[in-house]
């Protein structure tokens, strides 16, 4: 019961507790650690001294004291002063009486994209300090190795420590150009939720924490029609959350999703962000992927997706960011709108190396091979589908797989 409620209580304010407790002295690692003895005493204390009223202000009163403790312990004199009067201004600002307390987890995202840091960790480094996915999540997220995304982190929060990069939102100037890996970051949180990846007794509720950013984010700068983009994109998957899932909990892939079950209201949402940031006549990458939803939801209307509209915005999305899992997304679209072979050519075009692991190149394979008429097709498909299979981490996604295995055997 007790972990329960810690869990629900980190769920629900870890971005803003480390924001607030990194705000005055930029150590976002040395918040983060704080936390996480808050976290330990949490665990500890509460099932024998019961679950205090509001465990969000329990838990940033006692990280505050652990940053303090770290004072005492680890500065010089002059440090330690400077360190205990910017906390002393901190405790006056944030007011443990409130409802709720501050929101500054949109004013960390951009203290997180600032130039000063390495551009490969922007997106990283956000989804850690900003919504506290683990190391070992993101670098599944980016395909790169655990240790190395880690390595990655720590030299970000150095650098934001070191430099003193202030804590609040830059110049309007500045905003557009820090705006990409804030996006990013935000859909790549999204997609975390949307797949279901994370472990159970850490997970965050993702999908509705990266919606709320994306909102918030169009509000503080209206006119950027990629911001409008990534929102319409989110909309539109979220509106098929409902069919994603038998009632067995058995997945259920995109073309076979009963559109009775798709939400009216979320759809007419997206429709209208997406119209709104084609007024600016500048297309871009959540454009373009929130075009390609969009043409999506015409099955509902025909029984059949728009193929060779689909494919054509896989071009133009390729062109805007080809990245591994657009060429995947391109080849799919191009096998539905020409044949299995058009997008195996695709497919054949990508890195080996850069999909030995990646799971979806592997399904998408074995689909387009198993409904080709190329020499061996049914063999190179029973094998791609056994590593697909292997690399899938969500069951009902192994079981949808290992069915059409069989299906194809038999």
């Amino acid at each position: 019961m007790a972990t329960g409620r810690v869990e629900q209580a980190v769920r629900e304010s870890y971005g803003r507790l480390v924001a607030i407790l990194s705000s005055r002295d930029r150590d976002i690692g040395t918040a983060e650690d704080a936390l996480a003895d808050a976290i330990v005493a949490a665990l500890e204390q509460w099932p024998e001294q019961g679950i205090p009223e509001r465990p969000e202000a329990w838990l940033l009163a006692v990280a505050r004291r652990r940053l303090v403790d770290r004072s005492r312990r680890a500065a010089t004199d002059a440090a330690l002063s400077r360190s205990l009067a910017l906390l002393t201004e901190f405790v006056g600002e944030v007011d443990l009486a409130a409802p709720r307390f501050p929101d500054e987890r949109l004013k960390l995202l951009f203290v997180c994209a600032h130039p000063a840091i390495d551009p490969t960790v922007h997106a990283a480094l956000m989804l850690q300090s900003v919504l506290g996915l683990s190391a070992a999540r993101i670098a599944a997220a980016f395909v790169v190795s655990p240790d190395a995304m880690g390595r990655r982190l720590t030299r970000a929060k150095v650098k934001i420590r070191d430099a003193g990069i202030g804590f609040e939102l830059p110049d309007p100037r500045e905003l557009a150009g820090r705006l990409g890996p804030v996006l990013d970051a935000i859909y790549t949180a999204y997609g975390s939720g949307w797949d279901g990846l994370a472990d159970d007794s850490q997970r965050h509720d993702l999908t509705t924490e990266a919606i709320w950013l994306a909102r918030t984010l169009n509000e503080l700068m209206p006119a950027q029609p990629e911001a409008l983009g990534l929102l319409a994109l989110m909309l539109h998957l979220e509106a098929r959350k409902a069919a994603r899932r038998a009632p067995d909990g058995a997945y259920v892939p995109l073309s076979e999703q009963d559109t009775g079950l798709w939400s009216p209201a979320l759809l007419a949402e997206a429709e209208a962000t997406l119209r709104r940031a084609a007024t600016f006549r500048k297309a871009g990458r959540y454009q373009l992927e929130a075009a390609i939803q969009s043409a999506h939801v015409g099955r509902r209307l025909t029984g059949q997706p728009d193929r060779a509209t689909i494919a054509a915005l896989y071009d133009g999305l390729f062109h805007h960011a080809p990245g591994l899992g657009v060429a995947v997304g391109r080849a799919a679209a191009k096998a539905e709108a020409d044949g299995a072979e058009a997008g195996l050519r695709l497919l054949a075009a990508i890195d080996a190396e850069r999909v030995a692991d990646y799971q979806p190149y592997w399904a998408v394979r074995a689909e387009l091979l198993a409904r080709s008429e190329v020499a061996d097709g049914q063999g190179d498909a029973i094998l791609a589908y056994d590593r697909a299979i292997a690399l899938a981490e969500d069951p009902a996604v192994r079981r949808h797989l290992a069915e059409r295995r069989a299906r194809l055997l038999s």
